[in-house]
């Protein structure tokens, strides 16, 4: 989720958690009331805090992941964007997600008939239903199919055209998540999915990274099959800059379209997704435009 070069804490007792961005000469701090737990799993070092705030904390190998106060604005904009935006979901795919807040979030879709969410850290999933169990509320839907196992891997052998959307909620592209930010993981991707299918992935920092990992996103996304691409932005306070994306790419279709009458009338509770919401993510700033060579 968030990109970071550092970070310090005060293991215990009052101090702050500070995720230090050196690259741009910034830093983010959470008042902490006290560590709660560290756990290594078999591959990387997850910190739990108690903040004064902002609720629980989750930090994976330094980098801010989720805290209870706004991780709704994440989860939801990779979630009900891309469910509005096709025609009719009935089976979705999450790649990472391990803290189950999108898997929730996907759910409360009464069309979606199955989700297959798949981690390949199970520490991550624990520590949520320890610690964010509002999150992981609907882990125990039928429609919910929760693995532990490498996502790009399972892909990769999905039977052809058998999803309609793919969303992948991961970490970084560094270390585990590396493999999801790749042309070859893209085209398992759209291989994998319906005509008129969607794949969604979480593209960090607008401000830090329009030049770089967002631009490779959708010249990526194209090379592998997509027929149009859309990054929409929102903002999120505890990552890098204040300010985050998701990239959404179509199989067919184009991505800036939504289903508006259903979304304006949604049959659950949202608290930050809404069809203006949606509508207001289509615009671009202008520094964008140049950045992904987008004409007027």
């Amino acid at each position: 989720m968030s990109t970071s070069d550092q970070s310090t804490a005060f293991p215990q007792g009052q101090g702050w958690f500070t995720e230090v961005f050196d690259s741009e000469g910034s830093a983010f701090s959470l008042k902490v009331k006290e560590k709660l737990e560290s756990v290594q799993s078999e591959f990387q070092t997850i910190d739990m805090y108690d903040t004064e705030t902002y609720g629980k904390l989750m930090v994976i190998d330094g980098c801010t992941m989720v805290s209870t106060r706004e991780n709704f604005v994440y989860h939801e904009m990779m979630s009900h964007v891309a469910l509005f935006a096709h025609k009719d979901p009935k089976h979705v795919a999450i790649i990472g997600g391990g803290d189950c807040g999108t898997l929730r979030e996907v759910l409360k879709h009464p069309g979606v008939e199955k989700v297959t969410q798949i981690d390949i850290d199970e520490m991550v999933t624990r520590m949520a239903e320890k610690y964010f169990p509002e999150l992981c509320e609907s882990n125990a839907d039928p429609r919910a199919d929760i693995r532990f196992d490498d996502g790009i891997k399972w892909v990769k052998d999905c039977a052809p055209e058998s999803l309609d959307i793919i969303i992948i909620d991961s970490t970084d592209p560094v270390g585990p998540a590396e493999g999801l930010f790749a042309v070859d993981f893209y085209r398992d991707c759209f291989k994998a999915l319906r005509e008129g299918g969607i794949v969604v992935q979480q593209s960090e920092s607008p401000l830090y990274h329009s030049n770089t990992i967002i631009k490779d996103i959708h010249v990526d996304m194209a090379t592998a099959g997509a027929t149009s691409s859309h990054t929409f932005q929102f903002p999120q306070v505890i990552y890098p800059s204040g300010w985050w994306s998701c990239t959404l790419a179509c199989k067919g279709g184009d991505a800036t379209d939504f289903r508006i009458d259903d979304a304006v009338n949604k049959e659950f509770r949202t608290e930050y997704y809404n069809a203006d919401i949606h509508a207001g993510g289509i615009a671009i700033p202008e520094f964008m435009k140049r950045s992904l060579g987008i004409e007027d």
